[in-house]
């Protein structure tokens, strides 16, 4: 398990088998969003894909669900 802080974003890495669990945290919120994705993947790509969740997920609860 790795975590780690990118803009304040915390990040989550958890191996589960052949793929790797990400979480990304806002600390400001306590809103987390995870993905799964493969390791070969690099761990960059895999930090972007769990960001653009975490803003999604983010962007969501501000408008009240609405996408």
């Amino acid at each position: 398990m790795a975590t780690g802080r990118d803009d304040g974003v915390i990040f989550e890495f958890i191996s589960v088998g052949a793929y790797v669990k990400v979480s990304a945290i806002d600390p400001a919120t306590g809103i987390e969003a995870s993905i799964v994705g493969d390791p070969a993947s690099g761990e960059t790509a895999l930090r972007r894909a769990a960001l653009r969740k975490l803003q999604y997920v983010m962007e969501k609860r501000k408008t009240g669900g609405r996408p």
